[in-house]
């Protein structure tokens, strides 16, 4: 438990609060983050409220000054206002947080205190991550992460103490449990590969097919140091076998599903914006959109994505930007894609608490999708430059897109992911998929 003392001796725990989890700081060396003030998290964002957040902004007394309530009720849960242009309710002109700069820091809304940092707690340690929705994250700005973690902690015992209560650790399958080591054995080969120097679309594939493999290996009776052995195996022989299973082009149905995961990692419902349909209009528009989403016909306007995100392109304009690999900036797309990989699996962000409770199986098979879909976010965002090949700022824009709801959409946690992981696990559908685009 040394790496707990070291944590204790840096930030003693206030003697009224009662920790029963360490938190681990974040492995991915070299992750950087400052707040640098843009705004961004303040706008195209939904903040959903604890009930304490709700109680301090209403003994602000607001809607008396503002004229109109800022907090508002949506399926049972309370959210700040959004203005019809997505912008929080208390952005200021200046990209400064009102509520920030008239009361102060810590009268903010809890998540929005936290963000860019996130916490993943299991049954022994709440792991520390970071979201790449942040700009500065993304674009790797500011002070090494780890050093700024005493402010994040502190939040933490302030503001959100069930991250640093014992949660259920991942399965890792559907039909059972981890056992001692099994997790870490995985993870740790996880991040090796992303490491080593093949390039990144076949590091890309070797995952692809890491994850179709177990996906249809029968682990029950794989456990302990068989299971170590198993990963150890696979990733052993990816470099020799990937060769060995060369893949075709992706099948119409695979297309459509993976069209479908696009939608539902960028689908951002605002019910929370001034003049916002309500209930049943904006489930109808849900329905349609992802209508036009699964069909993908190529002289279709892409549905609108957010702020910053092409307007007029349409599924064709996309399909004639050519993949990442062909990218003028290539080393340096590698470098983020690497990064987000990495910080993503070593700060639990891809199973267990951290990914909708899901085990690390289908977590790693969601996970895949996710980077298949930032290639395509890319291509998309490529568009309007009439690029041949995403840029580096074009690969930045996806994976900032695809971290907004990684973890935060419900429906990617539910049985409609599910079904569409299942079909696209066979058939080689997530090696296609990654290959298409990257």
């Amino acid at each position: 438990m040394q790496w707990q003392n070291s944590w204790r001796r840096i930030l003693p725990y206030p003697d009224c609060v009662s920790i029963s989890l360490p938190i681990l700081p974040l492995a991915t060396p070299g992750q950087r983050y400052s707040c640098h003030g843009c705004g961004n998290c303040c706008r195209d964002f939904t903040v959903q409220l604890r009930p304490e957040d709700s109680q301090r902004i209403r003994q602000q007394a607001w809607e008396n000054r503002i004229g109109t309530n800022p907090i508002v009720v949506f399926r049972g849960q309370e959210y700040l206002r959004q203005l019809a242009d997505g912008a929080c309710i208390f952005l200021l002109d200046d990209g400064r947080c009102r509520i920030h700069a008239e009361f102060g820091f810590e009268t903010k809304p809890v998540a929005c205190q936290m963000f860019p940092y996130m916490l993943a707690p299991s049954e022994t340690a709440s792991q520390m991550g970071v979201s790449f929705a942040c700009q500065s994250v993304v674009e790797n700005k500011g002070k090494q992460y780890n050093e700024q973690v005493s402010d994040a902690l502190k939040i933490v015992l302030r503001g959100i103490p069930e991250v640093v209560r014992p949660a259920r650790s991942a399965a890792i399958s559907r039909s059972r449990r981890a056992e001692a080591g099994e997790l870490e054995a995985l993870k740790s080969r996880l991040v090796r590969w992303i490491q080593c120097d093949s390039p990144l679309h076949q590091r890309l594939d070797g995952l692809a097919w890491i994850a179709q493999t177990l996906s249809v290996a029968q682990l029950n009776k794989v456990r302990g140091s068989r299971f170590k052995e198993l990963v150890d195996l696979l990733f052993d022989a990816l470099a020799d076998e990937l060769p060995l299973h060369p893949i075709g082009s992706a099948i119409p149905r695979q297309i459509a599903l993976f069209q479908g995961s696009v939608f539902a990692r960028t689908e951002d419902p605002k019910p929370v914006a001034e003049g916002a349909p309500g209930r049943f209009l904006s489930t109808i528009s849900q329905l349609r959109r992802n209508r036009l989403w699964r069909r993908g016909i190529a002289d279709t306007v892409v549905p609108p994505i957010g702020i910053g995100w092409p307007t007029t392109a349409t599924f064709g304009h996309v399909a004639q930007v050519n993949r990442v690999r062909e990218s003028p900036e290539l080393t340096a797309c590698d470098q983020l894609v690497s990064r987000w990989m990495r910080s993503s699996i070593e700060g639990g962000r891809i199973w267990g608490s951290g990914y909708y409770g899901w085990n690390a199986v289908d977590g790693l098979s969601a996970f895949v999708l996710s980077a298949a879909t930032v290639g395509w976010l890319a291509r998309l965002h490529a568009v309007d430059s009439k690029a041949h090949a995403p840029s580096l700022a074009n690969v930045q824009a996806a994976v900032g897109r695809i971290d907004r709801t990684a973890g935060r959409a419900v429906w990617l946690g539910g049985w409609s992911e599910r079904m569409r992981l299942a079909y696209l696990v066979r058939d080689d559908g997530l090696r296609r998929l990654v290959a298409s685009q990257f």
